[in-house]
């Protein structure tokens, strides 16, 4: 089962990730955890290079390396990890390049958009999506008490971040049965109760692991 966390830098997506892994392996499972860009030692190099603040990429070339990165994690790991049996976690996925690149960098493109990343993916979808929603106050807030400098996606303008947000919550109106939105406002235990809630409804429905690709 393929299940991908997504928000904006400082939403709290990671923790929820950790969280849900924690719970699964204390069940007696192996899943994988997996982050965009990286994953694979082909992506972790390409996330070298997108997060590199001294880097002038141009949205069209950052799209295709977020691509390049995601190709490849697909293909190494992601999917002999499925074939396996293994929930896999996602701390990021094709819909970050959809919000990010899609709306936060004016590419735009619709319906080719979602087409370019399942071929990327190679027909990969996660069954589920869970969008940590903050705002952008908060997520910035959050960030400042981090004891690291930011990272070129991370220094981006608030127009920036307005329009990943409005990709996101677009994305959740598009496909509100794959896309569950959490209030990143609510205490941690309460959003992972959530998440957890969810998820074990979904692993009672059988036809939620045929989903995963």
């Amino acid at each position: 089962m393929l299940i991908s966390f997504e928000g904006i830098d400082g939403s709290g997506k990671s923790t929820q990730v950790r969280l849900v892994a924690e719970r699964l392996s204390a069940e007696g499972h192996t899943p994988l955890l997996v982050r965009e860009p990286g994953g694979a030692v082909v992506a972790e190099r390409i996330r070298t290079l997108l997060l590199d603040p001294a880097l002038d990429i141009k949205p069209f070339a950052e799209l295709l390396l977020f691509a390049a990165a995601r190709a490849q994690l697909v293909a190494e790991r992601i999917v002999p990890a499925l074939e396996a049996g293994q929930y896999v976690l996602c701390d990021r996925f094709f819909d970050s390049s959809i919000a990010y690149q899609g709306e936060g960098r004016g590419l735009q493109g619709g319906a080719w958009m979602r087409q370019f990343q399942e071929r990327v993916t190679g027909g990969v979808v996660p069954v589920r999506t869970y969008w940590v929603d903050v705002p952008l106050a908060e997520a910035r807030r959050r960030q400042a008490h981090r004891d690291s400098t930011p990272d070129r996606m991370e220094a981006a303008d608030r127009s920036f971040y307005d329009r990943v947000i409005r990709g996101y919550a677009d994305l959740a109106a598009a496909e509100p049965e794959r896309i569950l939105r959490l209030d990143g406002m609510q205490p941690v235990e309460t959003i992972h109760a959530r998440v957890w809630d969810d998820l074990c409804t979904l692993r009672a429905d059988g036809t939620a692991f045929a989903g995963s690709r």
